[in-house]
């Protein structure tokens, strides 16, 4: 599955989505694209899901024939993704062109260190 990790996500999440082609907004030369403008792009480059912390994305545009999927994440902060990570590599599973899923990376929590 080739998957396009929008630009307002840390690039360093490409290595932790497992054995999926997972290429960059601004690998691909697409930073700065509006949405619509986006969506064509990837369209055209077969891609089959765009990973994205834009949580409105899905509602401003018109999915109905579009060839690929989208993933929206709660939120654009690593480490709290790293914890969601099967939630999101799940999603990639159940991805059909046109869709819309909205995956929820709370509630995150952190241990605390023991006060000295």
């Amino acid at each position: 599955m080739r998957v396009l990790l929008d630009e307002n996500l840390d690039h360093a999440l490409r290595r932790l989505l497992g054995r999926h082609e997972v290429v960059t907004v601004a690998f691909m030369g697409w930073s700065g694209l509006l949405n619509g403008a986006l969506l064509k792009a990837a369209e055209e480059n077969r891609i089959d899901v765009l990973l994205t912390g834009d949580q409105s994305l899905g509602y401003q545009q018109n999915l109905t024939g579009r060839s690929l999927a989208i993933v929206t994440l709660s939120t654009i902060l690593l480490p709290v993704i790293r914890e969601s990570l099967p939630k999101i590599i799940a999603a990639f599973g159940q991805a059909q062109p046109s869709s819309f899923q909205a995956i929820d990376c709370w509630p995150f929590t952190r241990t605390k260190n023991p006060e000295k």
